[in-house]
């Protein structure tokens, strides 16, 4: 069945309650007379609410209610925030560089509005230590509380322990941020300023922090 209304003389029934070009009450009228109506504004009749007794239909312009529609429809899809979640995965006895390294990855991916996975990956004698990986990961989440969360507490997963830390901000909120830092910059640096002799550098270096959201390799 088609979700297109039905409009002009598509519609076929003998009366319908008639709403004017600027939404008002027009009231129920002869099909006939609303088509009238509709060549002499030079709009369209639209059947809005089918399975009302009469049905109601609406003076507009059809093709221009369409793109309106179809444009706020994009723009929603385009602001509409998913839910991401990233992966970070250590060793219960990482090195301090290491640690520093992937909480620095927490700490942005938590800035960015996004979940994150922290596994903890026990090999050999290390399975009957579960103690170790516990502490890593609640020495974690105190790290990172201003930014994230425990949402999911740790729990053991076959070799591996397994935590997910959710940030306080919102994935909306962290994108409108970014979106006002980057009009920011953009407002802020002049053509042929300094700055631009950098242009080709930072564009590798969002390559590579784009490389990184990747779940990380253990350390």
């Amino acid at each position: 069945m088609s979700a297109e209304p039905r409009i002009n003389d598509r519609i076929r029934v003998p009366e319908v309650r008639l709403v004017g070009p600027s939404g008002e009450q027009v009231g129920i009228v002869p099909l006939a007379k609303a088509l009238e109506l509709a060549q002499e504004y030079d709009l369209d009749l639209v059947e809005v609410a089918a399975n009302a007794r009469p049905p109601v239909c609406k003076l507009m312009d059809y093709g221009k209610f369409k793109y309106e529609s179809a444009m706020k429809a994009r723009e929603a899809r385009k602001n509409q925030a998913h839910t991401v979640i990233k992966e970070m995965k250590l060793r219960p006895k990482i090195d301090p560089h290491d640690y520093d390294t992937k909480k620095g990855h927490v700490v942005r991916f938590l800035k960015q509005g996004d979940k994150v996975k922290i596994t903890i990956m026990f090999r050999g004698r290390e399975q009957s230590r579960p103690e170790l990986g516990f502490r890593l990961l609640q020495r974690l989440a105190d790290d990172v509380q201003d930014l994230g969360f425990v949402e999911s507490s740790p729990k053991q997963d076959g070799r591996n322990m397994i935590m997910v830390l959710g940030p306080h901000k919102k994935k909306t909120e962290a994108m409108a941020e970014a979106r006002e830092a980057q009009a920011a910059r953009k407002a802020g640096r002049l053509p042929g300023s300094p700055d631009d002799e950098f242009d080709t550098d930072d564009e590798h270096g969002e390559q590579q922090e784009q490389q990184q959201d990747a779940p990380a390799d253990a350390g």
